[in-house]
């Protein structure tokens, strides 16, 4: 399954952040309520209250997120009525919680006095102040969220645009290849056409996907090295490797059609003589890497070898659109490399994580 992030999801960690934040806060209200109102208890017993408190208000604002009802609401009342909520809960329940711990008397959860009038008003500005963090936090997340769809949708677009580009030239060369083939060879205009007929079904059905598996983005690359090896006939050879465990392996569709295709255009096709392609899929520490090596005329003088994504063949839409779709599916646990072969050649190295 593909995830923008497969360890720990964005909320948690949103949730996570706000709460240590609010342990701290917290921990530095105690220390300023102890100066403003002493005769409330030991800085101790103020830390244990207003750390309850805030713990309480907190969890009172995440059960209310959770809320399907209050979701449907707009944002400025939805908020509003989570504040008035979770204010006087977490103020009560959090002073209940904390004379439990302090084994209290309960009566003594409304208190008289000028300092009792300290601490409640100091924990209404205390409340207002986390539940503006909650706020803003959660108008951060949508608008990151509202980014994310933006970047995917148009990286998608890139992708459609590019296949529009590349089939209708590939097809056109190969049609033209099955007319000689016809008369000359009718055994090997046969096999191409049952190999074009297994490549148009693959990308048909990819252009429906947004998720495919290693073995059919193997099938497609291996149906397209078919057919271009019976177009460039001894001048190109290429295998692929595929161990069996990662055949099921989640991957975007179409995500090496252009690493194969650039090696062909940009290296194999205009090196004179003969020259092979090797696609080859294995485990690596937390994911797996897919190389694509060729024996072509290799990166120019003005594209040297490099470990960073920058570094290119021929920084063509093809590889760009690799690397715009890796960026916005997994972010930097992802990446695109080229490096020079020796004697010639380049290889393509693709990391996804698991």
């Amino acid at each position: 399954m593909i995830s923008v992030d497969s360890s720990i999801p964005a909320r948690w960690l949103g949730a996570a952040r706000l709460t240590a934040g609010s342990f701290l806060l917290c921990a530095l209200a105690a220390g300023l309520l102890f100066w403003a109102a002493p005769g409330l208890g030991t800085l101790a017993r103020l830390f244990v209250f207003i750390e309850c408190v805030g713990m309480v208000f907190i969890a009172c604002i995440a059960v209310l997120g959770r809320s399907r009802r209050l979701l449907r609401m707009r944002p400025l009342p939805r908020w509003l009525l989570t504040g008035a909520i979770a204010i006087p809960t977490g103020y009560f329940g959090g002073h209940l919680v904390a004379l439990l711990i302090l084994d209290e008397p309960i009566s003594r959860v409304v208190g008289h006095g000028s300092d009792y009038m300290v601490a409640f008003a100091f924990g209404l500005v205390l409340a207002a102040f986390v539940l503006y963090a909650a706020v803003t936090r959660d108008q951060l997340a949508k608008e990151a969220m509202a980014r994310s769809d933006a970047q995917r949708l148009a990286t998608e677009s890139e992708l459609r645009l590019l296949r529009a580009q590349l089939e209708p030239h590939m097809l056109f060369n190969t049609l033209a290849n099955l007319r000689s083939l016809v008369d000359e060879d009718p055994r090997q205009a046969e096999r191409m056409i049952d190999q074009l007929i297994v490549y148009l079904r693959s990308t048909h059905a990819a252009s429906r996907d947004e998720v495919t598996t290693l073995q059919s983005e193997f099938s497609q690359l291996r149906a397209y090295l078919d057919i271009m090896s019976l177009r460039m006939g001894p001048r190109l050879a290429y295998r692929l490797d595929l161990p069996a465990e990662l055949e099921r392996i989640a991957v975007p569709p179409m995500l090496l059609q252009p690493l194969v295709e650039n090696a062909i255009k940009h290296g194999l096709e205009p090196k004179l003589g003969a020259g092979s392609i090797e696609v080859l899929a294995r485990s690596i520490e937390g994911g797996i890497e897919v190389a694509v090596d060729d024996s072509g005329l290799g990166l120019s003088p003005h594209q040297p070898a490099s470990s960073g994504d920058d570094a290119g063949e021929v920084c063509g839409s093809g590889l760009e659109n690799v690397r715009d779709r890796l960026q916005t599916l997994y972010g930097l646990r992802a990446s695109l490399t080229l490096q020079a072969r020796s004697p010639c050649g380049v290889r393509a190295v693709v990391r996804i994580p698991s």
